[in-house]
């Protein structure tokens, strides 16, 4: 079977995510039902989300119906064709509820175990991020890279939150001794729009505990392709810790993460 070419993944990618965008306004637009919790009962799931996953798979595995797919709200197929489709449906959940514009919906396919093409589509803010592997990266069509480096007590951080009441209070020790070594903090309330904001220069890096590869696939891609670095480090109490930044201000910035406590494992 022939490798697929990541520019055909990327169209269609795109494609679906834009209708899937759509689709998620309109419900919106009619009202938020939600129809299920997961790690608390602040950390919630929608019919919106249901829905837009399902339109999701429908378009991707109608156009390839060979590909495997992992989605947030409990796709989870293998495939044949070594493509994996990678989906978060609504990346924001609780923006999308309140009527919060910071929600996206996020795509990416991966080939053989590495991501290849990703799109992150924010509907109410009218943002398209794209990038293919080593196709550079867009918004909107027009391409973009990272924030130049500066000092970092200039720089200007996301980050994020758990819904679980013990790990924010752990989360929020870290964030207080970060702070004083940095401009601020931002916390925005979607992980995938956060790391294609440090891929597009609004904020000069970005750290979180516990986000799931649905959160980062596709964003992941946009911000190596606009000259970041995004790892997957381990928390102290072993959860996923994502720690993005420009590649040429990574190592600084990982290293007061480190000094803040966020890192286990030695580091």
């Amino acid at each position: 079977m022939s490798t697929p070419d990541p520019s055909d993944l990327l169209d269609l990618a795109l494609a679906t995510a834009r209708e899937a965008g759509d689709l998620i306004v309109r419900l919106r637009a009619e009202g938020v039902e939600v129809a299920a919790t997961k790690s608390s009962g602040t950390d919630i799931v929608t019919l919106a989300d249901q829905a837009s996953e399902h339109l999701v798979k429908e378009r991707l595995l109608g156009a390839r119906p060979d590909d495997g797919m992992l989605g947030e709200e409990g796709d989870d197929l293998r495939g044949t064709s070594g493509v994996v489709w990678i989906v978060d449906p609504i990346d924001g959940t609780v923006n999308y509820l309140y009527g919060l514009p910071h929600f996206a919906v996020s795509i990416a396919a991966e080939v053989d175990g590495e991501v290849v093409a990703g799109v992150v589509v924010a509907p109410a803010l009218g943002l398209e991020y794209a990038a293919s592997r080593g196709g550079g990266a867009t918004c909107n069509g027009v391409a973009i890279a990272t924030r130049p480096v500066v000092p970092l007590g200039e720089r200007l951080v996301g980050t994020g939150f758990s819904y679980e009441q013990e790990a924010r209070t752990r989360e929020a020790a870290y964030l207080g001794m970060l702070m004083p070594h940095i401009r601020d903090i931002r916390r925005l309330g979607s992980c995938a729009l956060d790391i294609c904001a440090v891929a597009s220069g609004l904020l000069d890096a970005y750290v979180e505990e516990g986000p799931h590869v649905w959160d980062h696939a596709a964003a992941g891609l946009v911000c190596a392709e606009a000259g970041g670095t995004l790892e997957v480090a381990r928390s102290p109490v072993g959860k996923r810790l994502l720690i993005c930044a420009p590649a040429k201000g990574y190592d600084d910035f990982r290293a007061a993460v480190v000094e803040a406590g966020f890192v286990g494992g030695g580091g």
